[in-house]
């Protein structure tokens, strides 16, 4: 009778109860990662509508995942009896501890979102951000790989990049050449300037609008100065700067018209 009295004691008071409550928790833990596969799948095709970059979609949809997923298992260990608010509270000071030592990778991620959101640039443009000139290659969330012209990959934190100034050779579709040629002081001004329009005509690559522009720029020490300035697809920027100063030397050398160098005139008096 004694035994039979303390079996259905512990039954009552510690084996139904626990068995109870161990079963909740498993429900609320199966229950709440359901639905967190639900919440993250809708989050992942309203971002994927708005045409997100995938790699914010993936960053974003695991931040969530994780964030749901520390409530369910709180929710589940509040059910088996455990005092939870000692342990978020422990969490909170964690993650304050964290965030201060890994301030600058937290900088780096946030910048890495920016960028990913408003998107100053994309994978293949020429850029010069960061200190670095070169094609993009990447964007992920702490970095952006570059390569350069030389073929040399550089990581760049995306720190540096969003917190400075960033030029975007490749944003638009065309680009203006800008070169400087000089002449003598005793060649023809009027045919040098006619030779230059002539080679910049005859480039199938230089766009007629907006026309190019050949204009004397500076009389120099030296030298008169033309500003030469085509426009051209952003593409043929490098082509068309190399074989317009090419075709300049060549055709000024048949020509007749020098090209001069630094040069100073020094005139002497004899005094008896």
């Amino acid at each position: 009778m004694f035994e039979a009295i303390n079996v259905q004691e512990m039954m009552d008071v510690y084996v139904i109860p626990w068995t109870i409550n161990i079963t909740m928790a498993i429900i609320i833990f199966v229950v709440g990662k359901f639905a967190i596969g639900v919440v993250t799948s809708l989050v992942r095709k309203l971002m994927s509508k708005a045409k997100l970059d995938n790699i914010l979609v993936d960053f974003i949809s695991s931040i969530i995942k994780t964030i749901l997923l520390l409530f369910v298992v709180i929710a589940s260990l509040n059910q088996l009896g455990v005092d939870t608010t000692s342990l978020i509270a422990l969490i909170g000071a964690a993650g304050l501890a964290i965030g201060l030592s890994l301030q600058s990778t937290l900088q780096n991620l946030a910048a890495g979102v920016m960028l990913i959101i408003f998107r100053p640039f994309k994978g293949g443009d020429f850029i010069d951000a960061g200190g670095v000139m070169g094609t993009v290659e990447k964007i992920n969330i702490f970095n952006t790989v570059m390569r350069t012209g030389d073929n040399r990959e550089i990581i760049v934190p995306n720190g540096s990049i969003y917190g400075g100034t960033i030029t975007n050779y490749s944003a638009r579709e065309t680009r203006r050449v800008d070169m400087v040629f000089g002449i003598g002081y005793n060649d023809d001004l009027r045919k040098a300037k006619d030779i230059i329009k002539g080679i910049l005509d005859a480039d199938e690559r230089v766009l007629s609008d907006p026309e190019p522009l050949v204009a004397v720029a500076e009389l120099a020490d030296s030298s008169v100065n033309f500003n030469v300035r085509p426009w051209c697809k952003s593409g043929d920027y490098w082509d068309i700067y190399y074989d317009t100063h090419e075709n300049i030397k060549l055709t000024f050398e048949e020509a007749g018209i020098s090209i001069p160098y630094p040069q100073m005139d020094v005139h002497m008096d004899k005094v008896n």
